[in-house]
């Protein structure tokens, strides 16, 4: 096991000769999208490993976080390792528990939602090519929510209703709990696609971040973290935690 237990990027949580699991922060990317682009998950894991790489090790990343969700993330660090991680995916054996921070108070203490999901793009004119919607034609998909506890701020001078929520997918399609919160109502805080409005998204990128997004948006990134992941096969077992970020943490005055 190394005796680095940290680099500027991400944290590591967990590591034995077969893998290694981190804590990984937003807005930190997992996979480089060009050459020159900014250090990525990936490249700090290539860094990191160099020693097993070079003895015939590879860096196989077995869960991916959007670039704006922090929290954990598994990586196998040979190839038998993960044929065997990618078959308990398969075989959804992996259980993933989220911490998500959504505007307003929900009714219930816990829903279960079951709408499906598909890319708006698909069957309606869509300003973001990547933003799913709830819609009968899509892929079914299963999240289960819980609230944690409700929050009261003040912002601006005026008292303003949130609330943490513990989110469980039985299922994995893209941008699941950010679509299936906002459309039971209680978008995630800082979300650029599914919050306030979608031009939101497309303003940042023109922009960057802005006092007038940050009027819009409270947080510089969407409010959702990778808290538990956890696999049960009749091999073995194994989970690993991570606390809510420091960030989260401040926003609800913890």
């Amino acid at each position: 096991m190394h005796s680095i237990a940290n680099n500027p990027n991400f944290s590591v949580i967990d590591e034995t000769a077969d893998y290694i699991v981190v804590n990984k922060p937003a807005p930190l990317q997992i996979h480089p999208k060009k050459p020159g682009g900014p250090a990525t998950l990936f490249d700090g894991l290539r860094d990191l490993l160099a020693f097993e790489i070079a003895n015939g090790g590879q860096v196989s990343i077995i869960n991916r976080l959007d670039r704006e969700t922090s929290g954990l993330v598994l990586i196998a660090k040979n190839g038998k390792t993960a044929r065997r991680f990618g078959l308990a995916m398969q075989a959804r054996q992996f259980h993933k528990k989220y911490f998500a921070l959504s505007a307003g108070w929900p009714a219930w203490d816990q829903v279960t939602c079951e709408s499906s999901i598909l890319r708006q793009g698909d069957v309606e004119p869509s300003l973001v090519w990547v933003k799913q919607i709830v819609h009968e034609s899509g892929t079914a998909c299963c999240t289960h929510f819980r609230v944690i506890s409700r929050i009261d701020r003040s912002i601006d001078g005026q008292k303003r209703a949130f609330s943490l929520i513990e989110a469980s997918p039985v299922t994995g399609r893209m941008h699941q709990i950010r679509v299936h919160l906002s459309h039971l109502g209680y978008p995630i805080v800082g979300d650029k696609i599914y919050g306030p409005d979608e031009r939101c998204y497309l303003d940042h990128i023109a922009t960057g971040w802005t006092p007038d997004l940050a009027a819009r948006l409270l947080l510089p990134r969407h409010a959702l973290h990778s808290c538990e992941l956890s696999l049960e096969t009749g091999d073995f077992s194994l989970g690993w935690s991570s606390p809510l970020p420091d960030d989260l943490r401040a926003f609800i005055g913890t």
